[in-house]
């Protein structure tokens, strides 16, 4: 059985920091390369790099924030944002990231998951999912969760898997920033579908989430932001916790 992570997220917009509710309202939460290296110290299992706003603005990656990360870190070190071919990956991984995670490029190109996963193997490719309860259907969001598609998501987790993709990123935006634990619901309906490695994003706010999502879905991972960057939770006391509770951990 694989040893369930816990990843802290750094979401970058204008090279700081960021963290906000439902995606929204932006805050500053501090200094990328200070708080990678913190993580790294603490004992975070890896580390997810997102520019949230290189989509939208028609733009790469920071590739210079990249390279400073990942000189300070030895965990494996996740980057998305702005990725839409072979050439952008190339430049990432030369630079430091370990894996990439790509969104909206590879909704609108699905191709590009296979082409990345021939290219670099599929270990090192990540399809991220915002996903949002719209009606009775789960739906994929693209752009930073401001543009909604009529995929849904457990098939389109489905796909991204038939495709190549290596590790499903699966954030819930009704959850994001709310603190009101992850979203069992959508993280079990699209962990039981695939049979690649799933990691629960958004709604983290106590210890019990963690140990919730692991013991009620088949989430390998579970990614959390402003509980770590603010010190509401130790990482080193939530490993801690999670092992007294028999939660093999890394």
């Amino acid at each position: 059985m694989l040893k369930k992570r816990i990843i802290p997220c750094l979401d970058i917009k204008d090279g700081s920091t960021v963290k906000g509710i439902n995606f929204e309202d932006l805050k500053n939460a501090g200094d990328p390369v200070e708080l990678a290296k913190r993580y790294e110290q603490e004992g975070a299992d890896e580390l997810v790099f997102l520019d949230i706003t290189a989509t939208i603005e028609n733009r790469k990656t920071f590739v210079e924030l990249v390279k400073d990360i990942a000189k300070e870190i030895s965990i494996p070190f996740t980057v998305g944002g702005g990725i839409s071919s072979i050439e952008d990956v190339r430049k990432l991984l030369e630079v430091g990231a370990d894996k990439i995670s790509i969104n909206s490029s590879a909704v609108k190109n699905p191709q590009l998951i296979a082409d990345l996963a021939n290219e670099f193997g599929s270990q090192c490719i990540v399809v991220a999912i915002d996903t949002r309860l719209i009606g009775t259907s789960d739906l994929v969001h693209i752009k930073g969760g401001r543009e909604a598609t009529t995929l849904t998501t457990v098939e389109w987790a489905k796909e991204a898997e038939l495709l190549g993709a290596g590790e499903i990123l699966l954030t819930s935006m009704d959850g994001d920033g709310t603190k009101k634990g992850f979203d069992l619901r959508i993280t079990q309906l699209v962990s039981e579908n695939v049979g690649i490695p799933v990691i629960a994003s958004g709604g983290a706010g106590i210890v019990e989430d963690f140990i919730e999502v692991f013991y009620k879905t088949k989430a390998t991972g579970a990614l959390a932001a402003s509980v770590f960057h603010f010190n509401e939770i130790s990482i080193p006391n939530l490993k801690q916790e999670l092992k007294t509770q028999k939660i093999a951990v890394r």
